[in-house]
């Protein structure tokens, strides 16, 4: 504990980091939150000891640990990006550093200014 109180930006308040976009830390390719499985044409981010079942292709962690999967999560998505797919990933416990993962995954997940849904 820092023994300071969080101040929390109102939405008004004008962006000061990259990191409050709706859409920082997002692929190129569209992003499929808490799939529990790839669809055509979509790449597999898995996520615990299933994921070796679901035929992914990268897995954050096959044990379920977060800390393992928060390590791997900026590397894997730059991976399956570069494979020009969209990327369906598997869901994450939303406790403890889970929390964190689902904010970054969710941001990735987010449509950009460009695209529109149809």
């Amino acid at each position: 504990m820092l023994g300071q109180p969080l101040i929390l930006r109102d939405a008004h308040d004008p962006l000061t980091a990259p990191g409050q976009l709706l859409s920082h830390y997002a692929p190129q390719a569209r992003v499929r939150l808490n799939a529990t499985s790839a669809r055509a044409g979509e790449c597999y981010l898995g996520f615990g000891p299933n994921a070796g079942a679901r035929a992914c292709d990268l897995t954050l962690s096959e044990t379920g640990d977060l800390v393992e999967a928060a390590a791997n999560l900026f590397g894997h998505l730059h991976h399956l990006d570069a494979l020009g797919k969209p990327i369906a990933v598997a869901p994450i416990p939303e406790t403890g550093l889970g929390v964190a993962i689902n904010d970054r995954l969710h941001r990735a997940a987010a449509p950009r200014d460009h695209e529109t849904d149809t």
